[in-house]
């Protein structure tokens, strides 16, 4: 029986020949990331441990950057117990202040993550690396622990479901739009436990930032990790990015998948997931006349440089919307400093929106953006959960950032072409 890319993955790492569905595996890892809020846990939770020390200073990455900088006491006290830490250790990637950006930015631009590596990390959206052909996924602060100490963890090998991407999207459609519609489809749950497989001829036509964004967002569909095939795109990132060796793996013709489904990417509109679940989509065309308070074009889906690009686009020579505030977040200090130079900084305050230093911060209702009752924002985070950005009786509406830009602008929920 023919196994899927990350079943091939798994099966290297855990030094056997072949593993199926279900099967319960102990694989060696090639990286164990941690924050600044699942770290702490971590941390105190090797502190009971026998072992000491970690597995590997270079094999592991600490990420502060979804309270920092630190918005209140306790948030300095955890960015004190993780930088201790990793001052003890010598940890080699540790990325505070000056240095820092959203971790799943930061970690394929430092090079960290390449093809055939196997990654957890305590961050649901760990399996944002599944876009360089790696499993990634997202574990608990405990596994955390484990993993730091012996390099090593467990994992049931997943099923899959194979996504046949097909055509060539228009001009306002991206990642975001692409991943929102998947979910639409299948739901919140729809990939329980599954590795979500992306492949066909219409991967080509899209960006390596859009294909990092639809790995991102496997873990709302339910999905254990979503996975690219290794392609020029792919190889050349890898190769411009980073100095490690990585190991190609694709699907054998037999592999077996639960679900098949085809996907042209021709035919997409612009996707906006309305509250209070990514699953509940609507394309720009239905959505109707939602005015809004605030829009966020930032966080570990919707930071990198191309979709700034994209946003300044929208918004350059035009102005955010009287009563609406516009919050850019560019993912890393590289990003910031690649659009400062292009003149995107630029745009974006003489729109009228304000940049920040990179953050978490709004995503998870942490700080740079927390909502009032009552209040609305189109965002490109990945989550609209209530409660998720601040007020329970608050709202949060997914989108891409041509969308977000065109929202701030109207001062409702808008098409860039509206």
């Amino acid at each position: 029986m023919g196994m899927t890319m990350t079943q091939k993955i798994l099966a290297a790492h855990a030094g056997l020949d072949s593993v199926s569905a279900g099967q319960l595996i102990e694989a060696e890892l090639d990286l164990v990331l941690g924050n600044d809020i699942t770290s702490p846990v971590a941390i105190h939770e090797m502190d009971k441990m026998k072992k000491q020390g970690v597995f590997h200073k270079d094999k592991i990455a600490l990420v502060m950057d979804h309270f920092v900088p630190n918005k209140d006491i306790k948030s300095a006290q955890h960015c004190k117990c993780v930088r201790e830490f990793a001052c003890k250790h010598e940890i080699t990637n540790y990325f505070d202040v000056g240095e820092m950006g959203i971790e799943h930015a930061l970690l394929p631009e430092k090079g960290l993550t390449v093809a055939g590596d196997v990654i957890i990390g305590a961050d649901s959206h760990t399996c944002t690396y599944g876009a360089l052909g790696a499993f990634s996924t997202g574990v608990g602060s405990t596994d955390m622990a484990a993993g730091m100490a012996t390099g090593k963890a467990w994992f049931k090998v997943p099923s899959a479901i194979k996504f046949n991407l097909v055509g060539k999207p228009s001009k306002w459609v991206s990642g975001k739009d692409v991943i929102l519609h998947i979910i639409g489809m299948i739901g919140v749950d729809g990939a329980l436990y599954k590795s979500m497989e992306f492949v066909g001829e219409g991967t080509k036509n899209l960006s390596m930032d859009d294909r990092f964004t639809i790995a991102n967002m496997a873990i709302e569909a339910g999905g254990k990790n979503g996975i690219f095939p290794v392609d020029d795109a792919a190889v050349q990132y890898m190769k411009e990015h980073s100095k490690r060796e990585f190991t190609i793996y694709e699907a054998d013709a037999d592999a077996e998948y639960d679900a098949e489904y085809t996907i042209d990417l021709s035919q997409l509109k612009p996707t906006v997931a309305f509250p209070h679940l990514p699953e509940n989509t609507r394309t720009i065309d239905e959505v109707g006349d939602i005015r809004i308070d605030q829009v966020v074009i930032g966080s570990c889906t919707n930071g990198r440089l191309n979709d700034l690009r994209i946003a300044a686009e929208i918004l350059r020579g035009n102005k955010v919307a009287k009563g609406v505030r516009c919050i850019v977040i560019p993912a890393t200090q590289q990003i910031y400093l690649d659009a400062m130079e292009e003149g995107l900084i630029r745009d974006f305050i003489e729109a009228g929106a304000i940049v920040s230093t990179p953050t978490c911060g709004p995503c998870l209702g942490g700080y740079m953006g927390i909502l009032a009752e009552g209040e609305r924002c189109v965002s490109t985070t990945n989550r609209n959960f209530v409660g998720r950005m601040g007020h329970v009786d608050s709202e949060i509406y997914l989108a891409s950032p041509a969308v977000a830009a065109a929202s701030a602008i109207t001062g409702r929920l808008s098409g860039p072409n509206q």
